[in-house]
């Protein structure tokens, strides 16, 4: 009986601090996806998965396996420069919406070139707070997977996500985080530290601070770059004194994306990024296979090399993630920004064509052309890649028809001795989308903002660059946009998939996965074909028309 009264007693207590109709609050559930892991690497071209498949045991390995491959990944925008890129993988937007269409522009407004990431209002965080620096995502006009990942949890009342980018370079790390990331991490020349802006924060993270006081970068002052197999173009050593030029050379070697490695590591564990019962978003992009494309062209013994030890790199990365989140709760995206052109040397060698010219033989022409037909004058302002932008105040001062004298410019670019022109659009054509319905045309069009862009698009004919020594990118041509594309995790049918897919389907993917609403202005699809059928239910708005 006295068991009963007890029993019943602590019944009516509990009756009390929870009435009828009341819902007792456990635990919010655990996310099956912690962490969302975009692995970019700069300059990475598709065949270097193929080429070098036999060689890979880490990174890649895993990607290729375990991973849904888009074997037919296109940029479907031009230029195909890091910012574009970048700004693409997880906004979904073409350059004509995202505002970023190039790696640096002219902005008539100042009167300055200005990059994608630049921004006088913020201040360096860390580092020698060299002039110049300064950097936030505020020319990005549209949203990211980041920033729509923390607008729906905040809806919805659950703790916040943390979206962090990092990188060597400050674009490669701000824009795939989106304008709402928490913070976003790169390294300045001059010190060899990580630094951010006050954009983000207005001071770094004690963890970061020490992170710096270690001083990594040096420790690779005297260093020789030994390549696996093959004979280097040219020897590979650090410089001996700590300094700008080694931490220039650092980049520009596979020694670059150890260092980023080390971050990436320490910011998981400080951040504790898919460790807080929440679903968070990191960005890591490898930018020292860019320089190493750069210098030594795709076919060298150097990319060889580093690609072989990038799939290291990201197999430790990887490894990391699992002992850590765990890859079974990572959702993980691997692309890149970027292809490049074969040096024009080895395109001559193999009958293919190609050359190198400059940036005066493009566009003297027009200027001379702009002269002889409406007089004196400082006709281009500035140019941006192969793009002029014409002078308006000169233009109203001689009562000039502004058509007028884009079509006389045009012309004079089409005929320029020696630029190897293939095609010229001005302002005109690209306002009205009076463009060839083709490949090329669909891609400048696609890359075109009226407020931002200049006044002609010049497009050099196949395997032409513009510069006397190594090579570059750029072109809407398919070697400088076809891309990589894996994604690996939940809700991801691991397979090869061979039809065409652009990078811009990538981020309406992600978030039909996560059961977010597509970012802002994402105009790719939803790849069905790669979800579980779990996942192909009703879901959010995703723009699925295409690019």
């Amino acid at each position: 009986m006295k068991r009963l009264l007890i029993f019943l007693a602590l019944l009516a207590l509990g009756a009390a601090e929870h009435p009828a109709g009341a819902r007792v609050q456990g635990p919010a559930p655990e996310p099956e996806i912690k962490l969302v892991l975009l692995i970019a690497v700069d300059q990475f071209r598709p065949d270097y998965l193929t080429r070098f498949e036999g060689e890979y045991k880490d990174g890649f390995k895993r990607l290729l396996t375990t991973g849904a491959v888009f074997t037919n990944a296109k940029l479907e925008h031009y230029p195909t420069v890091t910012a574009v890129g970048h700004s693409t993988m997880l906004s979904g937007a073409i350059p004509a919406d995202s505002g970023i269409i190039g790696n640096d522009w002219y902005d008539r407004q100042s009167g300055t070139t200005v990059t994608s990431v630049s921004d006088t209002t913020v201040q360096v965080v860390g580092g020698s707070g060299a002039a110049g620096t300064a950097a936030s995502p505020r020319r990005l006009l549209v949203s990211t997977v980041g920033d729509e990942l923390k607008m729906a949890r905040t809806r919805t009342g659950s703790a916040t996500p943390r979206v962090i980018g990092i990188s060597l370079k400050d674009r490669a790390a701000i824009l795939p985080a989106g304008r709402g990331a928490d913070a976003s991490y790169w390294l300045d020349m001059t010190s060899g530290a990580f630094v951010t802006s006050t954009y983000y924060e207005p001071a770094l993270p004690p963890w970061l601070t020490a992170f710096n006081q270690r001083k990594l970068a040096d420790a690779y002052a005297g260093k020789a770059w030994s390549l696996a197999q093959g004979t280097p173009t040219e020897p590979h050593t650090m410089p001996d004194k700590v300094g700008g030029p080694l931490y220039t050379a650092v980049f520009g070697s596979p020694f670059g994306n150890d260092l980023l490695l080390a971050f990436a590591t320490e910011t998981l564990r400080q951040e504790q990024l898919g460790q807080r019962g929440v679903t968070d978003l990191f960005t890591v992009s490898f930018s020292a296979n860019d320089s190493v494309g750069h210098k030594y062209g795709p076919d060298s013994p150097e990319v060889h090399d580093i690609s072989v030890k990038t799939d290291a790199t990201i197999g430790k990365l990887l490894a990391e993630v699992d002992k850590r989140i765990g890859l079974a709760h990572t959702l993980v995206m691997f692309t890149s920004d970027h292809g490049v052109a074969p040096l024009p040397e080895a395109m001559k060698e193999r009958r293919m064509g190609g050359g190198r010219t400059d940036g005066p033989t493009v566009f003297d022409p027009i200027q001379h052309a702009l002269e002889e037909r409406f007089g004196a004058g400082k006709w281009l302002l500035a140019t941006a890649g192969t793009a002029p932008y014409l002078n308006y105040a000169l233009m109203a001062e001689k009562k000039l028809d502004p058509a007028d004298v884009r079509r006389v410019a045009a012309d004079a670019a089409r005929s320029a001795v020696g630029a190897h022109v293939a095609r010229v659009y001005t302002r005109d054509q690209l306002l009205r989308a009076e463009v060839p319905d083709d490949l090329i045309g669909r891609r400048v069009l696609r890359g075109f903002n009226a407020s931002r862009s200049g006044d002609l698009e010049i497009i050099l004919e196949p395997f032409w660059i513009r510069g006397a020594t190594g090579t570059t990118h750029g072109t809407p041509y398919n070697y400088d946009a076809s891309v990589p594309l894996i994604l690996m995790g939940p809700g991801v049918v691991p397979g090869r998939y061979v039809s065409a897919v652009a990078l811009n389907d990538a981020a309406p993917t992600i978030s039909a996965i996560l059961n977010i609403p597509a970012p802002s202005a994402s105009v790719g699809r939803v790849l069905m074909e790669a979800l579980q059928p779990r996942m192909q239910g009703p879901g959010p708005s995703t723009g699925a028309h295409g690019p």
